[in-house]
C-alpha cells in the first residue's frame, strides 16, 4: 500500500491529466483565402476598372469586390480568379466589357442576346436599287484594308446610272471592329463627313466619320483604301436595314446614317451594345476590354443602347419591300 507521501504525490499528477482532457480544443480545419498571387491579381483587375470603366461613379466597388470574390473564395492561381474577373465584369453593368486572358480564353458577361432570324440577301431587287452587305468583321490592318477594298468594289459593281437609291444592309453584323466598316461604306455614307461621336463618361467627345478614302478618329487616319470609289450620283438616297443580331461596331455603322439626309431606316431595333471599347494591358499578358464611352450621332445625341429603326417591320422581306417602296418614292 503506497504510503501516504507517495499518495499526495500522485494527486497533482492526476489533477494535471484530469485538467489536460478538459482544456485540449477539438481540431481545426484551416481554410485558406486568395493567395498573394491570386489577390494581387484581382487587385490589379479592380484597379483598372475602376479607374477606367464607363460607370464607374455608379459602383460600389467594396461590395462588387466581396461579391466577385465570393465567386472563388480560394483562388489560388491567375486561372482560378476567372469566375472572380466573369462576376466583376457582370458588376460594371455595361454588358460590354471582356477579358482575355493570356492563354487566349476569352471571358464575358454580356446582358444582350444579341439574336435575330436570319436574314439573306434579297435576290430580286429592281434594277434601279443598288445594294450592298456589311457584315461582321475582326482583324488588325491589312485584313482591314482588304475587307474595306472589297467593300468599295461591291458598291462599284451595284451602281449604275439613274438608281433611286441605295440598301445598306446590316442585318446580322454582330460587330467587331468599326473602322473597315466605315471605311468601306464611305462612298455611300459620303465624304468628308463626321457621322459620329463617342462620349465618356466625363461628357468628352471625340469624333469618328470618313474622310478621303479612309475611317478617320478624330484626325487620324484608321483604315484607308488606296483607290477609293465615288458613287456616281453622290448623296443618294440610302435605306438601312436592321436587325436584334446587329450589336456593337455593327451599331456603330447604323449610327453613322443616324441624321443623314435622305435616309430612313426599317426593320427590327439593335441588339443594344452601342458602346465604345478600350483595351488595357494587364501585368500577365492578359487584357481587359473595358466599355469607356458612348456611341453618339452627328449631332451628339447619345445612344448606350438599342438603336431603333425609323419603321419597325417584323418579317425580313417586308423590311426590304418596305426599304425599296421608300426609295422609290418621288423625291
Amino acid at each position: 500500500m503506497p504510503s501516504r507521501r507517495a499518495r499526495a504525490a500522485a494527486l497533482p499528477l492526476l489533477l494535471a491529466l484530469g485538467a489536460c482532457d478538459i482544456s485540449v480544443p477539438e481540431p481545426t480545419v484551416v481554410v485558406p483565402g486568395l493567395s498573394t498571387v491570386a489577390r494581387e491579381y484581382v487587385d490589379e483587375v479592380l484597379r483598372v476598372m475602376r479607374t477606367n470603366a464607363l460607370r464607374h461613379d455608379a459602383i460600389d466597388w467594396a461590395a462588387l469586390r466581396a461579391q466577385a470574390v465570393a465567386t472563388a473564395p480560394v483562388a489560388q492561381t491567375l486561372e482560378e480568379t476567372h469566375p472572380i474577373i466573369t462576376a466583376a465584369l457582370f458588376g460594371l453593368g455595361d454588358g460590354h466589357s471582356t477579358y482575355r486572358a493570356s492563354s487566349g480564353r476569352l471571358l464575358a458577361f454580356n446582358v444582350r442576346r444579341c439574336a435575330a432570324a436570319a436574314a439573306t440577301p434579297p435576290a430580286d431587287l429592281p434594277a434601279d436599287v443598288g445594294y450592298v452587305r456589311v457584315v461582321s468583321f475582326t482583324g488588325g490592318l491589312a485584313p482591314s484594308i482588304a475587307y474595306a477594298t472589297a467593300l468599295h468594289a461591291a458598291i462599284a459593281a451595284a451602281d449604275r446610272d439613274a438608281l433611286a437609291g441605295w440598301v445598306v444592309d446590316l442585318r446580322g453584323n454582330g460587330g467587331g471592329n468599326m473602322w473597315p466598316m466605315i471605311a468601306g461604306i464611305g462612298p455611300i455614307l459620303g465624304d468628308d463627313a463626321v457621322v459620329g461621336h463617342f462620349v465618356g463618361a466625363d461628357g468628352a467627345t471625340s469624333s469618328w466619320g470618313y474622310r478621303g478614302g479612309a475611317s478617320v478618329f478624330g484626325s487620324a487616319t484608321q483604315v484607308p483604301v488606296e483607290r477609293p470609289y465615288t458613287l456616281r450620283r453622290p448623296r443618294p438616297r440610302v435605306a438601312v436595314l436592321t436587325d436584334g443580331a446587329v450589336a456593337s461596331s455593327g451599331e456603330a455603322v447604323a449610327i453613322a446614317f443616324r441624321r443623314r439626309a435622305d435616309t430612313r431606316s426599317f426593320g427590327a431595333a439593335t441588339c443594344g451594345l452601342s458602346t465604345a471599347n478600350a483595351p488595357f494591358l494587364l501585368s500577365d499578358g492578359g487584357v481587359l476590354n473595358l466599355t469607356v464611352s458612348v456611341m453618339a450621332d452627328r449631332a451628339r445625341t447619345p445612344y448606350g443602347d438599342r438603336v431603333t429603326p425609323d419603321e419597325a417591320v417584323a418579317d425580313p422581306e417586308d423590311a426590304v419591300r418596305r426599304a425599296v417602296a421608300w426609295l422609290r418614292q418621288p423625291l
